[in-house]
C-alpha cells in the first residue's frame, strides 16, 4: 500500500456555537490541512497520485475558505466549524472531485495550531 500526502493552509476566522470558553469568541486561525491518499497500484510511470494534482484539488477547496469567517460558508452556517467538521468536509469534497480514481482518501488532519489537530479518517 503506497500512502502520499500534500499540505496545505488557510487562514480563517470562526466561533463555536454553544461552547462555553474562548472558542464562542470570534477568533482566527492558520489552519493547516493534511490530505492523504492511499492505492495498492501505481501508474505506468510508477506513480499512484500526482501531487500536482492533488495539491490544485485541495487548493480550490481550501480558497474557498480561506480569508472568511467560516461561520458565514455553508455548511458551517448550520453545523459548527469545529476542526472535526472542517475535516469532514473536506473530505467529502475531496472525495466528489476523485470519482474515476483508483486512489482513496486515507485521511484528512487539520490543525488549528501546532499544538492541537484533528485526523478524519473515512
Amino acid at each position: 500500500m503506497y500512502e502520499l500526502s500534500v499540505r496545505c493552509d488557510f487562514d480563517a476566522a470562526h466561533f463555536l456555537r454553544g461552547y462555553a470558553g474562548k472558542c464562542e469568541n470570534l477568533h482566527g486561525h492558520r489552519f493547516e490541512v493534511i490530505t492523504t491518499l492511499k492505492s495498492e497500484e501505481l501508474d505506468e510511470i510508477g506513480i499512484s497520485f500526482d501531487f500536482t494534482i492533488l495539491k490544485q484539488i485541495l487548493r480550490e477547496i481550501l480558497e474557498c475558505l480561506d480569508h472568511t469567517c467560516l461561520n458565514e460558508n455553508p455548511p458551517f452556517d448550520v453545523i459548527n466549524p469545529s476542526s472535526e467538521n472542517i475535516a469532514r468536509t473536506i473530505y467529502q469534497e475531496i472525495q466528489k472531485k476523485l470519482t474515476g480514481f483508483t486512489v482513496k482518501i486515507s485521511s484528512i488532519t487539520v490543525y488549528e495550531s501546532p499544538d492541537s489537530w484533528v485526523t478524519y479518517t473515512p
